[in-house]
């Protein structure tokens, strides 16, 4: 079968993009100062808190790379062991939620100046916009995906459209608006995954028809991976979920440590159910489309199914990707406004300076991210990109802030350095014997990070030592 596309789809992405203009523009007029911009007021209860880290988290990196392009290119069942990840991460995430929500900073690069100083906080900064702006390079992708079967214009053109959809609404509102609009998404994609998947399998005639359709080596635990692979996929994936400032954002935002905790367990119940459907869907793309751009697995089964429920789907697809881009592009120029403007360039300004510094920064940010679009081949290969350079340089450093005292200012510059420059050398020799650069570079940000505080620790114990004693003598 060709891929064709359906013109009926558009009223569907018109209608979701209309409703969510309409509540950003609603949820805008309540933000007043910084935090409601950047925290929304640290307002948010359960079941909204509980939307927005679903609909953050699962993005484009899921509905067109992930478990989409791993079910499609790999096989099945590494598609769907590839919430696995998530579900560590968002279980440690959980048992540390209220050291993180108590710290009240705006930023990581904030918590990380206070254990490892001033030059850990500008060397955060780049790292995260460096992995950032990728991650919302890729939402315009799926956004590119979605127009193109739904009206027939290209790709490309279907991205410069979706960059300016999402830089928008990342303008208008910050998370005060964002946030609503998620929930409003983690619905939609819920119905569009439940009807669609029942569905397709129908058509195609049951799940034992789909099997017996695709190659046997597809239907290994592994795929057509091996170990090594497979784990190049997850360790990405895990990372990135430990150190991720909008997960720290969002958690910060909630209005209490009880509201946090539901929030997160109703996040780990999303994820159980949307990592698998999307892999089965995505899947089923091999049944009835054999060479496609993986990235557009899942979107293409929407021409399939009746028109109604393709349409749904697509909403739900666009809904994901769009909040996802606002709040990676948010999240990134939070940073630069407190990290370096707030800091250095004008430490002086008023709270309604930077919020207006933040609106503007949005759109460059999102110039930039657009302009990233030309230069990686497929929506996964800048997925692991983005998703190891961040896990790398942040991930490790920030988790000795609040699991291991002993950590040392040292042993936090040194991990988040070598982390990130041996993701980048890695990256740049094109990754040798086909080998992942999480696998290299996570475990040398982990070894420097133990190392250098074992050999710095008793220095710096010392050294409180001798200072506490001069206080005390001078006293």
């Amino acid at each position: 079968m060709g891929l064709e596309y359906n013109n009926s789809f558009l009223w569907f992405v018109i209608g979701y993009g209309l409703i969510i203009l309409m509540m950003g523009a609603f949820y805008s007029k309540k933000v007043t100062s910084s935090e409601d911009f950047i925290l929304a007021g640290k307002s948010l209860g359960p079941i909204v808190l509980m939307g927005t880290l679903l609909a953050t988290w699962v993005g484009s990196g899921t509905v067109t790379g992930g478990p989409n392009s791993i079910a499609y290119s790999n096989g099945l069942w590494p598609a769907i062991g590839y919430v696995i990840p998530s579900l560590i991460g968002i279980t440690i995430l959980l048992l540390i939620s209220a050291k993180i929500r108590n710290y009240g900073k705006y930023t990581v690069s904030e918590i990380l100046e206070i254990k490892y100083g001033s030059f850990a906080r500008i060397l955060s900064l780049i790292i995260i916009v460096l992995a950032f702006v990728g991650i919302v390079s890729y939402q315009y992708q799926g956004l590119g995906f979605i127009l193109h079967v739904s009206t027939g214009i290209s790709v490309e053109t279907g991205t410069i459209i979706g960059a300016v959809l999402i830089i928008f609404l990342a303008t208008i509102g910050g998370l005060m608006s964002v946030a609503p609009t998620d929930t409003l998404s983690a619905l939609i994609i819920f119905l569009g995954l439940i009807i669609g998947v029942p569905v397709i399998l129908g058509d195609i005639g049951g799940f034992d028809h789909l099997v017996s359709s695709v190659e046997t080596e597809r239907l290994n635990l592994f795929g057509n991976l091996n170990l090594l692979q497979v784990m190049g996929f997850y360790i990405p994936v895990l990372f990135l979920l430990l150190g991720d400032q909008n997960m720290y954002q969002r958690i910060s935002a909630s209005s209490s440590d009880k509201t946090t905790k539901l929030g997160i367990s109703g996040w780990i119940i999303g994820m159980l159910i949307s990592t698998p459907l999307v892999a089965v869907l995505a899947f089923s793309a091999r049944y009835y489309f054999p060479d496609l751009d993986p990235g557009m697995a899942l979107i293409s089964t929407s021409l399939v199914l009746p028109t109604a429920i393709g349409g749904l789907l697509i909403a739900a697809v666009t809904s994901f990707i769009v909040t996802t881009g606002n709040s990676y592009l948010l999240s990134s120029a939070t940073n630069i406004t407190y990290d370096i403007y707030g800091k250095y360039i004008n430490p002086k300004a008023t709270d309604k300076q930077k919020l207006v510094f933040t609106r503007v920064l949005i759109p460059v940010l999102g110039l930039i991210a657009y302009l990233l679009t030309t230069y990686f081949p497929t929506v996964l290969t800048v997925q692991m990109y983005a998703y190891t350079v961040y896990g790398a340089g942040i991930t490790p450093a920030l988790l000795g802030v609040f699991l291991w005292k002993r950590v040392t200012k040292q042993a936090g510059i040194s991990s988040m350095l070598a982390g990130v420059v041996s993701t980048l050398i890695w990256e740049f020799f094109d990754t040798p014997f086909n080998i992942n650069s999480s696998l290299i570079s996570i475990p040398i940000a982990i070894l420097v990070l133990v190392i250098v505080t074992l050999l710095t620790s008793k220095k710096q114990e010392l050294f409180d030592y001798r200072k506490d004693d001069l206080i005390a003598n001078q006293k």
